[in-house]
């Protein structure tokens, strides 16, 4: 959710800036902007900016962007792409902001909850604000707490601006004259990126990956400033921090598009290697090996409940894990919206065991409903992003190691996370003595890389079934058991990159109010894998929907011809346990919607207000 970088160094920062925004697109493409300072020439800040309101379609603010900047031998300089939250996604609200006081210039990424209490007062001080964001007001602010005659009085004044407000943020600060860029964070990631002789700031590690490989991640409350002299670390309080310098581990190839045409199209084929990775070493001959729950150790026999806490995709990941849990393990289980359990004051017992899913590791809601768990509850973390907040936070974790994914709508990291529920599932079940017949699980898990493959074989039959319906404005998807969720993620992959409606259901609640809507312009997508107790009532519901000349897309099992003959469109996967069939059967739904959104002329990979990751609530 909006993307910071910065710079320091001995060479040009406009072009290392413009690449470092193309790479943090998929946080924010509403708008972008810049600020340079060149300390050789006028001793001003240059500030240039943009936004999509006024761009012919299909123009992205940073092509703009760059079109605007003239020449510039700057050696210091800050960058931002924009997701609105307050304020319209304009030219005049785009980052970064400005207080000519002290000619100083803020990006920043999250929410001043209190911003409209700090722009009266900033109002009655004699400060202009001219946008609508709420940002602005922390331009103002650092310009009104500046004291030139403190040691370092940039620090300081975002010291004591930091103490004054309430919300999140992600922040980068420069001003004419100064010779760094000062940076904290709060709910919203920040790192350091230590290069030679050259430092950078970043919201993640993509835009700096070619420049270094060694950062260093802000904890909540810290302040940083980097420039000639290295780096510096402290908190509000100006206590001293020593931070621990991690290596990124992945190569640039992984966030470039490799021939692909979109970032989610290259994350969807990706899967059959990511659900590889996910159980690769994890898969012993006896039994799983999974170090994040041997960490909690005599914890995890007195475990009697599960709650699973997340948000989107993660959350639809996790009713898959609720089927596994109870399943596999013999343990009930529980799913919450994290953004719900934080003010649903929840009555947990202490022998449940709280875990929370999310990609990029900070999320804002998923964060805060771990914090609230953590001081009743054991917690554990399913986290894709290495070393993000919430793996440092959990007791204890494991990582999905999907790698990064640029694409706004989850693919690999939604299989990914099932893969992990499915072994922590096995794990504990073969503890409890649920689980005898381990090597048919172990056998079965090792063959899907291959079944996936054969699904992404079909890809341009699913791209046909996706020409005949790109029209239609609803969509109905349903399953039953394991499948539901499936069903749910189909849905929400729809309508986040085409901006067709689409809704999930339980293929049962469709008698209960979504079959009024059902005619020869809705189609209705089953997910009607397995031959199980519940495979007869799915083809009742296919009946129903038949006899309302909806039209019907199955995804079925291989050598199925009942269904055949019921279904406008099948699309046959392989066989595979009833357990296991989420992370094939949920392939065709990815591709069916990302088919659809390009055949509608939208980028998958900026779907129109959504980003990436969610840091604020």
């Amino acid at each position: 959710m909006c993307g910071i970088i910065g710079y320091v160094g001995k060479r040009n920062a406009q072009p290392i800036l413009i690449q470092g925004l193309k790479r943090l697109e998929y946080r924010g493409y509403d708008s972008a902007g810049v600020a340079l300072f060149n300390q050789g020439s006028s001793n001003a800040i240059t500030i240039v900016k943009t936004a999509k309101d006024n761009l012919p379609n299909g123009v992205s603010p940073l092509i703009s962007l760059a079109g605007k900047l003239k020449p510039d031998s700057a050696q210091i300089g800050i960058a931002h792409t924009r997701w609105a939250t307050h304020g319209e996604p304009n030219e005049t609200n785009a980052h970064p902001h400005v207080c000519n006081k002290h000619g100083i210039a803020v990006v920043h990424n999250g929410i001043i909850e209190n911003y409209r209490a700090l722009r009266k007062y900033l109002e009655s001080k004699g400060h202009t604000m001219s946008t609508g964001t709420d940002s602005e007001v922390l331009a103002h602010l650092i310009g009104e707490n500046f004291d030139a005659k403190e040691k370092d009085p940039l620090i300081s004044a975002v010291q004591k601006t930091l103490a004054e407000i309430e919300g999140t943020y992600g922040m980068a600060v420069m001003m004419k004259g100064y010779d760094g860029i000062v940076a904290a964070r709060n709910g919203s990631p920040l790192i350091i990126g230590l290069g030679d002789e050259e430092l950078f700031i970043s919201s993640d590690p993509g835009p700096i990956n070619d420049h270094t490989k060694n950062i260093i991640r802000l904890d909540d409350f810290q302040v940083a400033r980097i420039g000639p002299d290295g780096y510096h670390i402290t908190n509000l309080d100006n206590d001293v921090f020593e931070s621990k310098v991690e290596k990124i581990t992945w190569d640039i190839k992984q966030i470039e598009l490799s021939g692909y045409d979109h970032f989610m199209q290259k994350e969807i084929f990706q899967q059959p290697q990511t659900v590889q990775d996910a159980f690769r070493g994890r898969l012993g001959e006896k039994g799983v090996r999974l170090d994040g729950l041997d960490e909690l150790g005599k914890v995890m026999p007195k475990i009697s409940r599960i709650k699973l806490v997340a948000c989107g995709t993660s959350w639809h990941a996790s009713k898959i894990g609720k089927y596994l849990f109870e399943n596999l393990a013999g343990i009930p289980a529980e799913v919450d919206y994290a953004s719900e359990f934080r003010y649903a004051h929840p009555i947990l017992d202490p022998a449940e065991l709280v875990i929370v899913l999310s990609q990029s590791g900070e999320t804002a809601d998923t964060l805060e409903a771990l914090r609230q768990a953590k001081k009743t509850n054991h917690t554990f973390g399913i986290v894709n992003a290495v070393g993000s907040l919430i793996t440092r936070e959990n007791d204890a974790g494991i990582y999905i190691h999907a790698g990064p994914e640029i694409g706004v709508a989850s693919t690999k990291a939604f299989t990914g996370q099932v893969t992990c529920l499915y072994l922590m599932a096995l794990q504990m079940g073969i503890e409890r003595g649920v689980i005898d017949n381990y090597s048919v699980h172990k056998a079965e898990l090792e063959s899907l890389p291959g079944k996936i493959k054969e699904i992404l074989d079909m890809d341009s039959n699913i791209k046909t079934i996706a020409e005949n319906y790109a029209k239609n404005k609803n969509y109905l998807f349903l399953g039953r058991g394991i499948n539901f969720p499936v069903a749910l993620e189909g849905a929400l992959k729809l309508k986040e990159i085409s901006k067709i409606h689409a809704e999930g259901y339980p293929a049962a609640e469709m008698k209960h109010g979504p079959i009024a809507l059902i005619d020869k312009n809705m189609p209705v997508v089953f997910v009607a894998t397995g031959r199980d107790t519940l495979y007869e009532k799915v083809l009742s519901n296919m009946e129903e929907v038949k006899a309302r000349k909806g039209k019907i897309i199955a995804v079925v099992n291989q050598g199925d011809e009942r269904v055949r003959d019921l279904a406008d469109h099948i699309i046959p996967v392989p066989t595979t346990s009833k357990w296991l069939a989420p992370l094939l059967n949920v392939i065709p739904l990815q591709l069916l919607a990302y088919h659809t959104a390009v055949i509608r002329g939208k980028n998958p990979d900026k779907p129109e207000n959504l980003a990436k990751a969610v840091t604020v609530e």
